[in-house]
């Protein structure tokens, strides 16, 4: 989720104030060791190879189950978000452009995102492994250059630093925390790294590098995003960028061809799952035609939902309360609690049931300032 939730930290630093930043670095060090006690878990039994497969292994088949939907969940919601991401950035790109189809009631804005969702519908059909992980590299290019983008937008533009901002904003603070943890969303696929490593011993060392590096970066950005625009600072950053730049321009492309990358890399997890579950004497294009054609269908309905739902911000921190909260922190901890209940000290129990009290508190409250904002910006959509 690392593309989108960089273009949210420094909206979510100056709603949420300066002190907001020990939210975000506190969540990150929570996630690298959630990362970590996954890896634990599947020290206790080599057949687990999965996130799922982490959940029967504590809770059987129910913890199978409850895992897959929050899973599928966050895929779902994910790409929702990427979909509005795509559609607010690609007028920008397009300045100028002006399309008009007589049946079709559809604004440029809204044909142009159909026309990039349409685009990126063929890497649904991709069977090889080794093309979706060139689309990993390319997504993770594309948040390189937006972070530069705006680093360089701070060094050479006419924007000023110093923009004011409080100390802290308390009734914020439930929002903000969904934001921060959308960022730091990734745990579904810690389980197959830790399997295809050559030495999963060192596991534990590259999760916490990885994290660390993600929350310095998110840090950098926030604080510079947030200085630069201040209470001005839209949901995604680069709608916030000096018009007319160089620099401008390469993150509004960066940001409208991070989403095309990511439809196939996030579809691919529920696309293992449906080969898994067809017939073994179905023969391999049939099978290519199943998974194409669900996956469109499926990406065709997150497109009309996401130009239903054009509200970026409490999306995403919808989604990182209601979902990221518990697949990055209350899963793993639970998870691990069962597993090795027999063999954890009283301090570790501690630590985890603490992790989890203040998991379910910031995915209550979470959820319910999100998704309060959401229905009261739909309703005011509809009303204008």
């Amino acid at each position: 989720m690392h593309g989108l939730g960089q273009l949210s930290t420094p909206y979510a630093l100056e709603n949420g104030g300066w002190a907001s930043i020990f939210l975000l670095v506190g969540l990150g060090i929570m996630c690298a060791y959630t990362a970590n006690i996954i890896g634990r878990c599947l020290d206790e039994e080599p057949s687990s190879k999965t996130y799922q497969d982490i959940g029967q292994q504590a809770f059987g088949s129910k913890g199978r189950l409850i895992a897959s939907a929050f899973i599928y969940l966050e895929i779902f919601f994910a790409l929702v978000s990427y979909t509005i991401s795509l559609s607010d950035n690609i007028p920008l790109v397009f300045a100028g452009v002006r399309l008009h189809l007589p049946w079709l009631r559809l604004s440029t804005t809204q044909l142009l995102t159909v026309i990039a969702v349409l685009v990126a519908l063929p890497s649904l059909w991709l069977r090889n492994l080794s093309s979706i992980s060139f689309l990993s590299f390319a997504g993770i290019l594309m948040s390189m250059v937006i972070f530069v983008t705006i680093l360089c937008t701070a060094a050479f533009s006419n924007v000023g630093l110093g923009k004011h901002i409080p100390v802290l904003r308390l009734d914020k603070i439930p929002t903000v925390s969904g934001l921060y943890m959308f960022s730091y969303a990734g745990h579904i696929v810690f389980p197959n790294i830790y399997t295809v490593m050559k030495d999963p011993s060192s596991f534990t060392k590259v999760s916490v590098t990885s994290f660390s590096m993600v929350a310095v970066l998110y840090t950098g950005l926030a604080f510079v995003g947030a200085s630069l625009f201040g209470p001005t600072v839209n949901s995604q950053v680069t709608l916030s960028m000096p018009p007319g730049l160089l620099v401008t321009k390469v993150a509004l492309w960066a940001t409208v061809l991070t989403p095309v990358t990511k439809y196939a890399l996030e579809f691919a997890p529920f696309a293992i799952q449906l080969e898994h579950h067809l017939p073994a004497t179905m023969g391999p294009r049939a099978r290519i035609i199943i998974r194409g054609s669900i996956g469109s269908a499926g990406l065709l309905l997150i497109l009309a939902l996401a130009l239903s739902v054009p509200y970026f911000q409490y999306v995403l921190s919808l989604t990182g309360s209601l979902v990221s909260v518990a697949i990055s922190v209350i899963f793993p901890c639970a998870f691990y609690l069962k597993i090795r209940w027999d063999r954890l000290s009283r301090p570790v129990v501690v630590l985890n049931a603490a992790m989890i009290a203040v998991g379910f508190v910031l995915a209550v409250v979470g959820t319910a300032s999100s998704a309060k904002l959401l229905v009261k910006s739909i309703q005011n959509g509809h009303v204008a």
